[in-house]
């Protein structure tokens, strides 16, 4: 014959509700005893009831020495998380510029010809015709970006820097129609 299960809800009867917390409170303090001495750990637990009176039991005699460690515990692992932070977010943008950079250098290796050798006829007409389709699209962009500011025409700067943005985005497939 089992036990039925509790529903975990606040016992309403005071004194059920005291008996309740007497009990519990000392399986509970076995059961850290127990933890303790079969795992060989410090275990320290406190306990408050509801009129504030303190209940402890610390497996190293004074609750104090444990209370220590764990301020000095609690320390060191705050400034070593505050380091690893610090790295995290360092490492991440690191990645991020290294993956940034790798990816403007594949157009310009492409336009450059680094590797001509390795490169067929097909791509070399694929290249071209990504070109022709970029510099269309840039001159389409151009009249586009004029026409939206009111101004009769786009100065070469910006110009040059919209068509080198545009123009890797379609070596690298990335072009979508607006």
């Amino acid at each position: 014959m089992g036990r039925k299960k509790v529903e975990l809800k606040r016992i309403e009867n005071k004194s059920s509700r005291q008996v309740t917390f007497s009990k519990r409170r000392n399986g509970l303090i076995k059961k850290a005893h127990e933890l303790s001495v079969l795992c060989d750990v410090q275990v320290a637990l406190l306990t408050f009831s509801n009129g504030g009176k303190l209940y402890e039991f610390s497996s190293v005699g004074s609750i104090a020495k444990i209370l220590e460690r764990y301020k000095s515990h609690s320390e060191v692992m705050a400034t070593s998380s505050k380091g690893a932070n610090d790295s995290e977010v360092y490492f991440g943008k690191y990645a991020n510029l290294k993956s940034a950079a790798e990816i403007l250098q594949i157009p310009q290796r492409k336009l450059e010809g680094s590797c001509p050798g390795e490169q067929t006829l097909s791509e070399f007409v694929q290249q071209a015709t990504q070109l022709d389709a970029a510099l269309t699209y840039v001159r389409a962009r151009k009249v586009n970006y004029a026409t939206d500011a009111g101004v009769g025409e786009v100065s070469p700067g910006q110009g040059m820097q919209v068509c080198r943005v545009i123009t890797a985005s379609v070596l690298l497939g990335e072009c979508h129609s607006e």
